[in-house]
This record gives structure tokens, C-alpha cells and sequence, in this order.
């Protein structure tokens, strides 16, 4: 397991760091928007990336486990899902930002909890992303989707908390808290944590389903 991770995570590296710089880059070119439309923003691509995290988490775990589609333990598989979605969407798009902006000292930093303040929005989706991987169980698409999708919402989560300006030396620790808050949730997220479930999983590459 822990040669695994290691492998995912220098996998996983280069596509973060390249969506990271896509998303300083339209903090900069941007850096009027309100906070009231990257709220609005973030309420989009967050639930999103909910949604396509719910689907490779409960995938990858079904795959492992030899399940065929709308086969096995469908409680187990909510749990995991569940947990392995919100649980580490939520440390991804709204806990790490907030670090970063704390350390920052931005304005109009909060966390945002999105299962308990769109709970209406953010919880169904999950729901749907297990049973779409339940009866459909896939990671090709979803995780690169994924990873792309929570680099947006973390960014602005942080937009929602700036001020007016910001020095060249914030952009480069939002840069850090960025990468970080994308790169180590999203590959926790779709590999290491359904594989957790997994008692003896067969030894193969799970990037080249990505």
C-alpha cells in the first residue's frame, strides 16, 4: 500500500501542478470578482466534484472487490462512498483553503461546510455518484474530471475570502495550499481510501483506469 500511494502521488503530481497554475492564473486575470459570485462558484463546482468523487471511490471499491454491477453489499458501498467523497471533498475544497487563507490573514476567510450548509444540494449528489458507480462502476473519466474539478472549487473558496490585492508572495502561498489541498485529498480520495476496505486487493497500476 504505501509503495502505492507513493506511486499515485508522483503520478498525480504534474496534472495537479498544471490545474494549479491554470487557477492562478484566473485569480489574477480576475482578481475583481466578487466574492458574492465566487460563493455562487464554488456551490457549483464543489457539489460537482462531490458528485465525481462519490463515483470513483464507490467504483474503485467495487472493482477491487470482484462486484459486478448492482451486486454486493450496497450499505458497505454507501458508507465507503459516502465517507470517502464528503468526508475528503470537504478537507480538499474548504479546510485546506481555509489554512491558507488564516495564514494569510484574508479578509473574509470561513470554512465552508458544504454537506451542512447546501446539505439539500451536496448530499444528494453523493448519493448519486454511489449508485451510479453501484450499477455502473467506472474511473476512466470521473477522476481526471475530479482532480481538475476541486482544484476550481479550492481556488475559489479562497477568492471568496480575499481582499482587494494581494502580493506576489499570497499568490505563491496560495500556489502551495492549492497544489496541497488537490494533490493529497484527491488520490486519498479515489484510491488509498476505498482500498482501505479491500482485503487482499490484486497488485496493479489503478492510474492506467484514470
Amino acid at each position: 500500500m504505501g509503495n502505492r500511494i507513493i506511486h499515485e502521488l508522483e503520478h498525480h503530481a504534474p496534472f495537479t501542478t498544471l490545474g494549479v497554475l491554470t487557477g492562478i492564473i484566473f485569480m489574477v486575470l480576475f482578481r475583481h470578482l466578487s466574492n458574492g459570485t465566487a460563493e455562487s462558484l464554488f456551490y457549483v463546482l464543489h457539489p460537482t466534484h462531490v458528485l465525481l468523487s462519490a463515483m470513483v471511490t464507490a467504483s474503485m471499491y467495487g472493482i477491487y472487490t470482484g462486484r459486478k454491477e448492482g451486486k454486493g453489499n450496497f450499505w458497505l458501498i454507501l458508507i465507503i462512498g459516502y465517507l470517502g467523497s464528503v468526508g475528503i471533498a470537504t478537507i480538499s475544497d474548504s479546510i485546506i483553503p481555509y489554512l491558507g487563507e488564516w495564514m494569510l490573514k484574508m479578509p473574509h476567510r470561513h470554512v465552508h461546510i458544504g454537506f451542512i450548509e447546501k446539505w439539500w444540494l451536496v448530499n444528494p449528489l453523493a448519493i448519486a455518484g454511489i449508485l451510479i458507480a453501484y450499477f455502473k462502476p467506472s474511473t476512466k473519466f470521473p477522476h481526471a474530471g475530479h482532480v481538475l474539478i476541486s482544484t476550481w472549487a479550492s481556488l475559489f473558496h479562497i477568492m471568496m475570502a480575499r481582499g482587494a490585492n494581494m502580493s506576489m508572495g499570497s499568490y505563491a502561498i496560495v500556489f502551495v495550499f492549492l497544489f496541497l489541498a488537490v494533490w493529497l485529498p484527491c488520490c486519498l480520495s479515489d484510491i488509498v481510501f476505498p482500498l482501505l476496505f479491500v482485503k487482499d486487493p490484486k497488485v496493479k497500476c489503478v492510474s492506467h483506469h484514470h
